[in-house]
């Protein structure tokens, strides 16, 4: 493997992760730890039927090489029951975080854990086991995109409080690289949610990305979805920069650095700050990984965006610089490309040979990107100014609209509604060849499948569909937290962001409904005989007062 494939890491003295036998282990007494404080909390992450990981971060009071502290895992909230425990080092390497992968555990069990050093005892977290064959249901909540210059991140607050989710999904852009002057600060200041002045620019250095994570890391909602629920992660693109790819990144300029550098600090941050358990180590990108839950569903959480994804594609690239005409036919034979992908050949080869040995009912896909076929009117690409897109998608949708009633429309009228291009070419719609192949993989299962996105900030359900119509399965994006989505994209307010998302599904064939300016998550509630989706949208992320006080609910048949 090249040096595109191999994380450099900054530092590789201390284990990554400590490995318990799960058994109950000789601690330390107090006099034994060191003085540390919790100040992150605590998390969990990637259950297994057997085993899960317990994360903290132990701060020494004074600068320190290491701090020395004990975990315990309980069945029971008063830790009567300890069914394992032991020591750990907190190294100044690993930026004071820790991580336990706690073994020997029962399935389908709620466990409670907790760590402690000589002078600080940390907060109790609570996590879940996988179950092994029996299960009758699995709730999941489903998070992206939060900002945190953009607001609180009162989703993670409000879905906290519901008891139902078992299980957080969280399908990427867990932090922004951002500075704090650009995008989505214009609250900032008035809501105390900036930046400190050494952590105020771009992220380039390891350090950079620790002290980002650090900072969201605050956040209530944050930490107390963390403490109450294990989660299953995956990155996105603004964990290292906007718009990665294999080899780059559009807000990767070559005055910044050595890109694989850049790649390395931010992936060796993320290893660091996520309860995750990479597959091939924390020296390795790979994070593709498998979750069974007994015979119900079996879920992949995928790498769409940092391990082999090609370069996007960009309309601008194919518009001649003076005449501004647009190069159709070198644009469909890049967009047809079969060697252009996003997953790679490992990555596609492990999930189709996972699927097709997998024993449970549903498939459930989390990865970043919408895959249905998002395809626009062509017209609005013509130049039309950004803030009269919504009025003219209206036009459209109401020349659909009489049609639909039975009107004829003139030839011109038609081409308008039926001459459509992929409006996000970041996302499947600029991978369409491999697209088709995954979804042609997925129509041979014969199973019940659930594609689940993030990215876009909006919330959308899409049937997923072959080139000539056949139905495959069915796609769920969820609400970005606080990132901002269409609405503030097009500068819509709430009315006409409504108007649009009720316009919307009447122009995209695979369009069933959309959410184009509320901020929130989604569940899923997996049983045997259908799987119900709820988005949640909150009314407030400038204040701590916001509340869930929308949603919308899809149920989709085994």
């Amino acid at each position: 493997m090249d040096r595109r494939l191999f994380i450099k890491l900054s530092s590789l003295t201390g284990a990554s992760m400590a490995v318990s036998t799960g058994l109950v282990g000789c601690v330390s007494n107090t006099g034994s730890l060191s003085p540390a404080a919790f100040t992150h909390g605590v998390a969990s992450g990637d259950p297994q039927q057997h085993a899960v990981i317990i994360w903290t971060r132990a701060m020494p009071p004074s600068p320190s090489v290491k701090a020395d502290i004990s975990w315990e895992v309980a069945s029971d909230e008063s830790f009567t029951t300890i069914v394992a425990s032991g020591n750990v080092e907190a190294l100044a390497t690993r930026d004071f975080t820790v991580k336990v992968d706690v073994k020997g555990l029962d399935p389908s069990s709620r466990y409670y854990y907790r760590f402690n050093s000589a002078d600080n005892e940390s907060p109790i977290g609570q996590t879940l086991t996988l179950p092994t064959q029996s299960v009758e249901k699995v709730t999941f909540g489903i998070f992206s995109c939060s900002n945190y210059p953009a607001g609180f991140f009162t989703p993670y607050m409000e879905a906290a409080k519901q008891n139902d989710i078992d299980f957080v999904l969280h399908l990427g852009d867990y932090i922004y690289e951002y500075d704090g002057r650009g995008y989505a600060t214009e609250h900032a200041k008035e809501i105390g949610r900036t930046f400190a002045p050494d952590n105020d620019t771009e992220l380039y250095s390891l350090e950079d990305y620790r002290k980002r994570y650090a900072l969201y890391r605050t956040d209530q909602g944050l930490q107390t979805l963390h403490r109450l629920k294990p989660f299953i992660v995956v990155w996105d693109d603004h964990e290292i920069s906007n718009d990665t790819y294999k080899d780059g990144a559009e807000n990767h300029q070559e005055n910044e650095g050595d890109f694989y550098e850049r790649r390395a600090a931010a992936v060796q941050a993320y290893y660091e700050w996520l309860p995750i358990r990479p597959p091939f180590g924390d020296a390795r990108l790979e994070i593709y990984r498998q979750f069974t839950f007994g015979k119900l569903l079996d879920l992949y959480m995928l790498d769409t965006r940092v391990l082999a994804r090609d370069k996007q594609l960009e309309y601008a690239h194919y518009r001649h610089p003076q005449t501004k005409e647009f190069d159709e036919v070198a644009f469909m034979q890049d967009l047809a490309n079969p060697a252009r992908g996003l997953l790679g050949e490992d990555q596609r080869t492990w999930l189709h040979t996972a699927m097709q040995s997998s024993n449970a009912k549903w498939q459930v896909l989390g990865q970043q990107l919408l895959m249905g076929r998002m395809h626009y009117p062509a017209s609005i690409f013509n130049g039309i100014p950004r803030k009269d897109i919504p009025t003219h998608v209206h036009t459209l949708a109401n020349l659909k609209r009489r049609q639909m009633k039975g009107s004829t429309l003139s030839e011109q009228e038609l081409q308008l509604i039926t001459t459509t291009m992929p409006y996000n070419l970041d996302a499947w719609d600029g991978y369409p060849v491999e697209r088709e192949q995954l979804l042609i993989q997925l129509k041979q299962l014969n199973k019940p499948i659930i594609a689940l996105a993030g990215d876009t900030h909006n919330a959308w359900l899409n049937t997923l569909t072959l080139e000539d119509g056949t139905v495959v399965a069915t796609e769920l994006a969820t609400p970005g937290v606080t990132s901002p989505g269409m609405e503030h994209y097009l500068a819509m307010d709430d009315n006409s962001a409504s108007t649009m998302a009720d316009d919307l599904p009447l122009l995209v064939d695979d369009l069933t409904y959309c959410n184009l300016h509320q901020r929130g998550f989604l569940t899923l509630a997996v049983s045997h005989n259908n799987a119900t989706a709820t988005w949640h949208y909150v009314d407030d992320i400038l204040t701590l007062q916001g509340k869930v006080t929308a949603t919308h609910t899809h149920v989709i048949s085994a």
